[in-house]
């Protein structure tokens, strides 16, 4: 059984996920030629791939096939993943109930494509997709929104992610977020310098907000939603929907 360094996954995590994607697909129909990796190899060079975003020429390599095989298990799973793992996920009108809450915006990089120039960031200067992310004041992830643009500001995400309604106002937010009903920075005015109790209060702000920073690093240790995606666009949000539900399996299975 391959370990966690390869699939993000303790051993009983793997043997789990793979009974449960051999329940709802047939992997071997017993006509034509026998499949080139067996369920689990090929669920476990999935989990690699989105752990650790590496090529599939090289996790070809690991699992002794080719990069097709490859190419073809991710897209025969990968949807899969995300399906049988969809229990673990938060439903965030659940999730985000009571107490305070963090709130952020993160950019899942992407190669730079030529006809979509809504993906580029001006604020991180590179491409890729906006999430939002809600965490609880220990940093625990509460609710991550589906990705959108990366050229939409955090503020514009956050309402179109309907947090607006979810959070109620129970949470903190850095300074792209004033505005919308919750505790931010106080922002330095045009030409002037902000009073000691100002600078005291954005540092409290600040320090408070750092566990939803460590949110984030945790989640992007599926590393898919962290270097750049290079597969087609068109496959992203299905990716992204399999990496966010290994997240949470791993935090609640």
């Amino acid at each position: 059984m391959y370990g966690k360094a390869i699939t993000g996954l303790g051993s009983d995590q793997l043997v789990e996920l793979i009974s449960r994607i051999d329940e709802v697909i047939e992997w071997e129909r017993g006509i034509g030629r026998p499949r080139a990796l067996s369920l689990a190899e090929a669920v476990a060079a999935v989990c690699m791939y989105l752990r650790n975003n590496v090529t599939e020429d090289v996790v070809a390599e690991v699992f002794g096939c080719s990069q097709p095989v490859v190419s073809r298990a991710i897209t025969t799973l990968e949807g899969l993943i995300a399906d049988v793992l969809a229990e673990f996920v938060p439903d965030p009108a659940e999730a985000i109930k009571g107490g305070t809450l963090l709130v952020d915006g993160t950019l899942a990089p992407c190669w730079s494509w030529r006809d979509h120039r809504e993906l580029y960031s001006g604020k991180h200067k590179t491409t890729g997709h906006n999430l939002q992310v809600v965490t609880d004041m220990n940093g625990e992830i509460k609710h991550i929104s589906d990705p959108m643009p990366g050229s939409w500001h955090d503020v514009h995400a956050y309402e179109e992610a309907d947090l607006l309604v979810l959070v109620n106002g129970q949470g903190l937010g850095d300074k792209g977020y004033v505005g919308r009903d919750l505790i931010t920075p106080i922002k330095k005015p045009q030409g002037g310098q902000l009073l000691d109790w100002q600078k005291a209060f954005n540092q409290q702000v600040n320090s408070i907000r750092a566990a939803v920073e460590r949110g984030i690093a945790n989640l992007k240790t599926w590393r898919i939603l962290h270097t750049d995606y290079r597969r087609p666009l068109r496959t992203f949000k299905k990716v992204c929907r399999a990496a966010i539900s290994l997240y949470f399996f791993t935090r609640f299975g």
